[in-house]
């Protein structure tokens, strides 16, 4: 049996080819793949290919176009005369590689084997199963397209050229996993993305040894990226094509993986994961107060309930003007404990919310905020101001657009939290300290997490904080090192 990397070269003897594509394709078990014999001119003909990828009215009008020629029409080079008169498709090819034609048929294409020749003619008849692309659900907008990306690469590389018609548009083809030999594309344009990026990216992505990648891209990130004990992610996720249009722009690099609706942007920095394309769809003015809300919102749902907590706990840091902040009465479980029992709840509200459909969603939120909530304030589970902070941190939470980001947030929220009920004041200053040097030593390829801030760029950080005018913005990030500076 051939393996990744050896190759088999095509027999001389046509019945030897059928035989090792029907053995290794096994014909006959699998009632999918098909083998179809032929007979055109005198010579005989092999057709494999895949029952749902092929599209049968291509195949047919090929099939009705070859019966049509008479042995002389052949001549000593059938595949020449196939391959560049007789086939009326675009997208043809060969391959004197048996390996290689059993890895493209069962990526689809349709494979013929003919008689006296030395290669085999790959045809690429592919229709893809396909949703019709939508908005994501998590990168809505007022204003904007509604075309996300779907589960198949090629429509999705698709969608990404059509915003993008610069010559230098560059999508690198990789396959991964030696079972399920997975179709990914690096995308860059190579006159503004640094070459040295791309390069490390495709060593990578080249060095992926695994039997399949199941969970696509996430599978991707974990392999060239590693440090899997950062809760922060490295890359940003995002399903809008004008998202990623505007990030290759400026020098990014993209990894699409077929079966995923999701594009990995490469490198992404903390503060990548907080923009949205609606702040770009309105008036700067307006940009620059959505992006001032998010910042508000994140920074709520990281340290409002550590610093409540603290306070709440510690009265004496209170002046008189704000007692109010501290809680009367603290209930029959300690105010911990009601916060770590809410976290959870909310985390196993939203898995619930995950796997309910969408038409009792609504209402398994009601029970779950109004009925719940206002049942454990009385019994004494709770208290108000508990029930309060955690809903302000989970709106917090879930305003922040990176949905991985969110998480991490989420995450060391409850470590601020744990560290101010065993260390108090000292533990959360401890706690945060030891996130900033998290993030502080944190690289995605070689680009600093905190970047502009650390190392600080004046230009970077006063774009980072407000939306600039398109027309003013006319220099890429630095941090990127673009081969062509200027925008206009």
């Amino acid at each position: 049996m051939g393996k990744k990397g050896t190759q088999i070269p095509v027999k001389e003897k046509f019945g030897d080819n059928i035989e090792y594509l029907i053995k290794e394709l096994r014909i006959g078990k699998s009632f999918d793949v098909i083998h179809r014999p032929l007979e055109y001119g005198g010579l005989r003909f092999g057709m494999f290919l895949i029952d749902g990828f092929a599209s049968a009215n291509l195949l047919l009008l090929i099939m009705k176009e070859i019966e049509k020629r008479k042995p002389e029409d052949f001549g000593n080079s059938p595949i020449d005369k196939l391959f560049k008169t007789f086939i009326p498709h675009v997208e043809v090819n060969t391959s004197d590689d048996l390996e290689e034609v059993i890895a493209q048929i069962l990526a689809g294409q349709t494979a013929v084997v003919v008689e006296g020749g030395k290669q085999v003619i790959l045809i690429d008849s592919r229709e893809y199963p396909i949703r019709s692309p939508q908005e994501p659900d998590i990168e809505r907008v007022v204003r904007g397209p509604r075309d996300g990306f779907v589960e198949t690469i090629v429509f999705n590389l698709a969608l990404i050229r059509r915003r993008v018609r610069d010559r230098s548009l560059v999508m690198e083809y990789v396959q991964v996993g030696k079972r399920s030999k997975t179709d990914i594309a690096l995308v860059y344009i190579d006159s503004i993305a640094d070459p040295d990026n791309v390069k490390m990216l495709r060593n990578e992505l080249e060095k992926i040894s695994i039997d399949g990648i199941p969970m696509a891209e996430k599978t991707i990130e974990e392999f060239v990226f590693g440090r899997n004990y950062n809760p922060y992610p490295l890359v940003r996720y995002t399903e809008r094509s004008d998202t990623s249009a505007v990030h290759l722009m400026e020098g990014h690099v993209l990894i699409v993986v077929d079966g995923s609706p999701s594009v990995m942007i490469c490198p992404a920095t903390y503060w990548h994961h907080l923009q949205h394309a609606e702040e770009y769809r309105q008036k700067p003015v307006i940009g620059i107060f959505l992006r001032w809300a998010r910042f508000i919102a994140v920074l709520s749902s990281l340290f409002l309930i550590p610093l409540w907590y603290t306070y709440a706990t510690n009265e004496q840091l209170l002046s008189d003007r704000w007692k109010f902040i501290g809680v009367e009465d603290q209930g029959e479980i300690g105010l911990i404990w009601q916060f770590i029992i809410a976290e959870v709840g909310i985390e196993i509200l939203r898995m619930a919310a995950i796997h309910t459909p969408n038409a009792l969603a609504t209402a398994l939120g009601i029970v779950s905020a109004i009925i719940i909530g206002d049942v454990a304030v009385e019994v004494g589970i709770f208290t108000h101001e508990v029930v309060l902070y955690v809903a302000v941190a989970a709106i917090g939470t879930f305003a922040t657009p990176s949905y991985e980001l969110s998480l991490a947030n989420r995450l060391f929220r409850v470590f601020f939290l744990i560290m101010v009920a065993l260390f108090k004041v000292p533990g959360l200053i401890i706690g945060i300290t030891l996130w900033i040097m998290l993030l502080v030593v944190t690289k995605s390829m070689n680009t600093p997490f905190l970047y502009p801030f650390i190392p600080f760029n004046p230009r970077d950080f006063r774009i980072m904080l407000s939306r600039t005018p398109i027309p003013l913005n006319n220099t890429r990030a630095a941090i990127l090192r673009p081969q062509d500076k200027t925008r206009q």
